[in-house]
């Protein structure tokens, strides 16, 4: 499996293009990625099968529709986040909209929405020859959630990052949720994972169990 990351000019969200043989997924689709990622996905002679997202939210999402047209392909997200997608910036304030820097009459939603479901928690989602382990861990949103791609590397979105944790203060997001996740989810991760978040460098689950001070002062 081979991932290749292209860093979004807004807001610096990492969008991840995972791909094994010929066959590929994108993840974060973020706000001006779409001509860099069918570069990438063209040269290289991907065959994408889907965009996913770790969460709905538009700095993750707002590509999506112009690359699903691109390829003929679906979106696929965690079935609590799908509704975000008809209107990514509804659930957000007009000042974040204006710090994005974007423009709600520009976005254009992905005209075949596929959601998932985690029962149980968990998911294993399968595209040609790319497999990737859906985990739910809500609390940045509702339907916020990582993929694990084999038993080397985790797409954290927003849940985790190098040092630090997503928001919870948006519409959807929880503080108590987000404890239950850290506890429930992160701390069951194998210490060995390479970590690619949403946003900034990357890390190991390991590395941040030990310093990251939400996990290691006992949050949740």
């Amino acid at each position: 499996m081979e991932l290749r990351v292209v860093v979004a000019p807004v807001f610096g969200t990492n969008c991840c293009v995972v791909s094994v043989g010929t066959d590929c997924v994108v993840v974060d689709a973020g706000a001006g990625v779409a001509d860099a990622v069918g570069r990438l996905v063209d040269d290289a002679g991907l065959t994408p099968h889907a965009v996913l997202a770790t969460h709905g939210h538009a700095d993750h999402t707002w590509d999506a529709g112009a690359l699903c047209a691109r390829y003929g392909i679906p979106m696929r997200l965690h079935e609590d986040d799908a509704y975000r997608l008809a209107d990514p910036f509804g659930t957000l304030s007009p000042a974040l909209e204006s710090a994005l820097g974007l423009h709600r009459d520009d976005y254009r939603a992905p005209e075949v929405i596929e959601p998932f479901t985690t029962p149980g928690g968990s998911a294993t989602l399968t595209f040609g020859d790319v497999t990737l382990h859906a985990l739910h861990a809500p609390g940045h949103t509702e339907g916020s959630t990582l993929y694990r791609l084999d038993d080397d590397v985790i797409l954290t979105g927003d849940v985790l990052f190098a040092g630090s944790i997503g928001r919870t203060d948006l519409p959807g997001g929880s503080d108590q949720v987000m404890g239950e996740t850290l506890r429930d989810v992160v701390r069951g991760l194998d210490p060995a994972l390479a970590v690619v978040p949403g946003h900034g460098p990357t890390t190991t689950v390991g590395h941040e169990l030990g310093a990251n001070p939400f996990l290691a002062q006992g949050r949740g």
